[in-house]
């Protein structure tokens, strides 16, 4: 099971990957495609292009981790962000819609009610 720190940061790829990718594929796609570090501690989703299947890459403090969840029915629903910039290599996305994700619900249903932020420094 996947128990994430609750200040991941939750990277998307865009494309399709090859599932056959391990290790060092996944984080060649990290630095190359998305500019990322896998060490900086985010965790990287990749999907394969039927989106039944979909691979988390993760650094755990002493190493790399890989979670692979393969759907007998069903696919992955892509968050919007992806299909609205077909020309990003992947966006980043909320802990919270990593958990609607894996639990299979549709993303474009969810209502989120508003919360209190702290300001930007730069505001």
């Amino acid at each position: 099971m996947l128990i994430p720190w609750p200040t991941a940061r939750v990277f998307a790829y865009a494309k399709s990957t090859d599932m056959r990718k391990s290790f060092s594929g996944l984080v060649g796609l990290v630095e190359t495609e998305l500019g990322q570090q896998v060490e900086d501690g985010g965790l990287f989703l990749f999907f394969n292009r039927r989106r039944n299947a979909m691979k988390v890459l993760f650094f755990t403090g002493d190493g790399l981790a890989i979670f692979y969840r393969r759907l007998e029915r069903g696919t992955f629903e892509l968050p919007q962000a992806i299909a609205a910039s077909p020309e990003a290599a992947g966006v980043e996305l909320k802990l919270s819609d990593l958990a609607l994700i894996l639990a299979g619900i549709e993303l474009a249903s969810v209502k989120h009610r508003k919360r209190w932020r702290p300001q930007s420094a730069s505001a």
